[in-house]
């Protein structure tokens, strides 16, 4: 459900009349060819939160009765109608147990509020904000274990950051974390973070076989600028900040927010030639 393409086809389901859709409609509101949306689909019914209703050629889905009120809960309901705290304790205790050993509770607990407030304080937060608050909090806390660590892994870690990361830096990370697969650790921010990823940005990176997997918007904290070798920035200005040791890159590329998807094409490519040039150097460094 963290993957975006999913998370769009579940609110579709919810917000549909009757409570179903068609494959068909699903890629034409998505932008995506109808085979990936039957892919996520699939994906979607083996792990039982979809059924399907044959209807003559077609077939329609919907929410698995089992589930229904689960995913309504993590996607369809405002944040205001979802009791936070319980959720935010269960987090905190997973988290506890997770970096035990590495993090004391309260500095468990610190993050895990603190990254809830961060998301929660996005111009249009969502419905997920308490299902991303785990996702969040365990990076940052992975990001400021490393950058704590001495000597540092041998893996490389990147940083994108762009305004809102939902174009720019999501087409960045996802592309590397493609090429490089576990050679390289990626992560992205945006200092004006976004609530959703672009779905052009989504449709273009399909074009290429490329997946987002269950990257989403997220604020720019301090610790993954402490925890990466590379930052790359994207139209951010001065807003990342700057340590002694870092590698430091500034790209200019048009945002392609508003873009036709020919011209988020073109930035794709773009941005796919950077990257390829950005991990020779990485695979030197390394050699």
């Amino acid at each position: 459900m963290a993957d975006p393409t999913r998370g769009h086809i579940l609110r579709s389901i919810l917000a549909a009349p009757d409570g179903r859709v068609l494959v068909g409609r699903l890629a034409e509101e998505l932008e995506l060819r109808q085979p990936t949306v039957s892919h996520h689909v699939k994906a979607l019914m083996d792990e039982g939160l979809l059924t399907r209703e044959p209807d003559g050629r077609r077939t329609w889905y919907s929410l698995a009765p089992a589930h229904a009120d689960r995913i309504a809960e993590m996607l369809g309901r405002p944040t205001s109608e979802v009791a936070v705290d319980p959720i935010l304790d269960r987090v905190i205790r997973d988290l506890s147990e997770r970096f035990r050993g590495v993090f004391g509770r309260e500095t468990v607990e610190r993050y895990v509020r603190e990254s809830y407030e961060l998301l929660a304080a996005r111009p249009v937060p969502g419905p997920r904000v308490p299902s991303l608050t785990a996702q969040f909090a365990a990076d940052r806390l992975e990001a400021l274990a490393r950058a704590d660590a001495s000597p540092n892994t041998n893996v490389p870690e990147v940083l994108f950051v762009c305004v809102q990361n939902a174009g720019r830096s999501q087409m960045a990370s996802a592309i590397l974390r493609h090429l490089a697969g576990d050679r390289v650790h990626v992560r992205t921010a945006g200092s004006d973070p976004a609530s959703e990823v672009r779905s052009s940005v989504l449709t273009a990176l399909d074009e290429i076989g490329v997946p987002l997997a269950g990257e989403y918007p997220k604020p720019l904290t301090d610790e993954v600028v402490r925890a990466a070798d590379v930052v790359i920035t994207m139209g951010c200005g001065d807003a990342c900040p700057i340590y002694p040791g870092r590698r430091y890159l500034d790209w200019d590329l048009p945002d392609p927010v508003g873009k036709p998807l020919a011209e988020v094409r073109d930035i794709r490519d773009d941005i796919e030639r950077r990257i390829r040039e950005l991990l020779a150097t990485l695979e030197d460094r390394q050699d």
